[in-house]
């Protein structure tokens, strides 16, 4: 029931910020991203009516800015069919419980992230001691116990299909998080990665503050799977996508993009894999 949603324990608002927080843009024809702080959403509609869904739910206590930002493009007296969700990470469903009580609508995650979206299963706690800059040394702070939607998620369709959006296509793309899916739009090659790749270092308080471009790997404090994480990559660098937005970083088109995910894709041990933390393999 919609009444019994909730929040984990440990959920609480975390002051990070960058200097893009706040833009909200056009990345493509129906499709615009928002930064929220540290994190990314997007909005993304039909093209032959206006049928949208949000996709992920940002940070905690950006309920109002979200709503703002949809009935600004969309109308007041519509809101989305659907939220779906890359996968439940604290700053991807940060907003969730607000966001479905206020338009009553479905969300949608893959099959193998329901247990972390309906309070059965929390995600590894995230891992201070990998290598990186002061955002892993904090990210013990972090918020890890599960957000609880009982019967509002739904498994996405096995077909690989979106609902509500007729162009689109999810693609299961683990290591991050079991269940992570990216969504594809193959009419004009357009991706929306989550987590799967950043556009930002994520580790490092610098880069994230300032929004420094740069091709890496999913968040590594908060990555427990590295032989499929670099699987994921390799996958939508296959795609080919002309333009991408990721969960974090600023979004990368063209030839930046092709030469960067090829980059990052061949060189996934050197880039993406810390040197030490909990979840590198062989670590002793």
């Amino acid at each position: 029931m919609k009444d019994d949603m909730q929040y984990g324990e440990d959920y609480k608002n975390i002051p990070a910020t960058s200097k893009e927080s706040g833009k909200f843009e056009k990345l493509a024809d129906h499709v615009w991203y928002h930064t929220v702080q540290i994190v990314n959403l997007c909005y993304v509609a039909n093209e032959s009516n206006n049928v949208w869904v949000l996709v992920d739910a940002g940070m905690p206590n950006s309920s109002g800015e979200i709503i703002s930002k949809a009935e600004e493009t969309f109308g007041k007296d519509n809101p989305p069919e659907a939220i779906v969700l890359t996968h439940g990470h604290f700053d991807h469903v940060g907003s969730i419980v607000e966001l479905v009580e206020h338009w009553n609508v479905p969300v949608y995650a893959h099959e193998r992230e329901l247990p972390f979206l309906r309070g059965e299963k929390a995600y590894m706690k995230p891992d201070p001691s990998v290598q990186g800059g002061a955002v892993a040394k904090l990210s013990g702070l972090f918020p890890k116990d599960p957000v609880n939607l009982g019967d509002m998620v739904y498994p996405l369709p096995d077909d690989g299909s979106v609902p509500f959006l007729e162009e689109w296509k999810w693609i299961h793309t683990p290591g991050h998080t079991p269940g992570h899916v990216s969504l594809w739009r193959e009419k004009d090659q357009t991706l929306i990665a989550g987590d799967a790749f950043t556009t930002v270092k994520q580790e490092n308080l610098m880069d994230v503050t300032l929004q420094k471009k740069d091709i890496s790997g999913p968040p590594r404090y908060f990555t427990p799977d590295w032989k499929a994480s670099h699987t994921s990559v390799r996958k939508l660098r296959d795609l080919n996508p002309v333009r991408a937005i990721t969960g974090h970083g600023l979004p990368m088109e063209n030839n930046e993009l092709s030469k960067n995910l090829s980059y990052l894709t061949d060189n996934f041990e050197e880039i993406a894999v810390p040197d030490y933390g909990r979840h590198v393999e062989n670590e002793e």
